[in-house]
């Protein structure tokens, strides 16, 4: 599957505008997943990306987003605090129900995982969550910080770095996340939950994992992410991570619409049924029992998970003269290497094109690109170009057709 992206905006809570990205698998989604970030972290971070990929090549669209007055979001990060990160992931969720589909999967990152494992209770469509090197205390996340809390706690505010970049925080954050107690809120929690954990977690220790995995009850899993660092930074850790999520998220989902099942063909026939799956989806099954799906692009209705009717016929057209060429090639002995046929089809005015015989209206044009490498002579190229116009597909749609339907009883 190939992945799109699209970019909006949503209201936090508190009516500020926050950046969002919702990643598309090609089709219809099977269902929809909300993704949290780290602490002062954004939606681009490496691991937010590859999760998001590996969940829209399994069908699940993806909402990740910008906490407040982080990334593009608006607002003043020394404003917020966990529970404003909570906020903000209801919102989303509320937004994504509106416009799209309530979340059935939450993931988070971090203190983004200890955020959407409060959030999950106040979203109840979501019915598993994954964490990502959680703190199963959201007032772990001080010791990042620990030389300036005397400081906030003292004048009310300070400026710390965090990652390299400077951040304010204020009094209220540190109340805030000292406040919140997850152990409960885990222990009664009635959704699948999936933990990964780096062992060698220098931010968030393991120990962390264990508090989470215990205080939950089933169905729930562990899974180590071996030697790979809290962020994920080294690719082959995101990656793991992520289609370890998108694999076990599939099993909690709603059930998928049952499809049709595909029909028989026999030898010199060729059928063509809609699946269920889509408004245009459709099968089409050969005669030697290959299968084909069919569709149209989503800017027409469609989902776009296979070629259009136009799409197939150019590649008739297409194989055809490519097959013709290459037998021909062989039988003289010329040395073709490759055969390339490259087609377009449009629609223009018959007083447009001089060797037709329709005078009005439009016509089908259909234009043919012939690429010829090898070591050919110019005359044995022109050969070869002109037995392509002589292809049987060629002759039947430039003659006289006769279609002929029965309606079956």
């Amino acid at each position: 599957m190939s992945r799109k992206t699209e970019k909006f905006t949503f209201p936090s809570a508190a009516g500020v505008p926050l950046s969002a990205r919702l990643d598309l698998p090609k089709g219809a989604p099977r269902a929809y997943a909300l993704f949290a970030h780290c602490f002062t972290c954004s939606k681009e971070l490496l691991a937010s990306r590859r999760i998001a990929e590996e969940l829209t090549e399994r069908g699940i669209a993806v909402v990740r987003f910008d906490f407040t007055g982080l990334g593009a979001s608006g607002g003043d990060f020394s404003n917020t605090n966990f529970s404003s990160n909570v906020e903000d992931l209801v919102a989303a969720a509320q937004h994504m129900k509106a416009e799209l589909d309530a979340p059935q999967i939450l993931v988070g990152h971090s203190l983004g995982g200890a955020a959407v494992l409060v959030a999950a209770s106040k979203i109840p469509e979501v019915r598993a969550v994954a964490t990502v090197g959680a703190p199963a205390d959201p007032a772990h996340v001080t010791h990042i910080f620990q030389s300036s809390v005397e400081t906030i706690e003292q004048e009310g505010v300070a400026e710390v770095s965090l990652a390299g970049r400077p951040f304010q925080l204020k009094k209220q954050f540190i109340d805030d996340i000292r406040a919140q107690n997850l152990e409960p809120i885990i222990g009664h929690f009635k959704k699948a939950l999936l933990v990964l954990h780096a062992p060698r977690d220098k931010v968030v220790g393991i120990e962390n994992a264990a508090q989470i995995f215990q205080a939950a009850r089933h169905p729930k899993s562990f899974v180590s992410l071996d030697d790979a660092d809290h962020f994920l930074m080294r690719r082959s850790d995101a990656d793991y991570a992520a289609g370890v999520i998108a694999t076990w998220a599939q099993r909690y989902l709603t059930p998928e619409p049952a499809q049709k099942a595909a029909p028989k063909s026999e030898t010199g026939t060729v059928v063509v049924a809609e699946t269920g799956a889509g408004k245009f989806t459709n099968v089409i099954v050969t005669g030697s029992g290959h299968v084909i799906n069919a569709d149209e692009p989503v800017a027409v209705g469609g989902d776009d998970t296979g070629p259009t009717p136009y799409d197939l016929l150019l590649s008739a057209l297409g194989t055809c003269k490519a097959m013709t060429m290459r037998m021909y090639a062989e039988r003289k002995g010329y040395d073709l290497e490759r055969a390339e046929v490259r087609l377009s089809h449009s629609k223009i005015h018959a007083d447009d094109c001089a060797e037709c015989d329709t005078k009005s209206g439009k016509i089908d044009h259909v234009h043919a690109e012939i690429i010829l490498t090898g070591d050919l002579t110019p005359q044995q190229k022109q050969a070869i170009y002109e037995i392509a116009e002589k292809c049987p597909v060629h002759r039947t749609i430039t003659s006289e057709v006769v279609i002929h339907a029965d309606l079956a009883t």
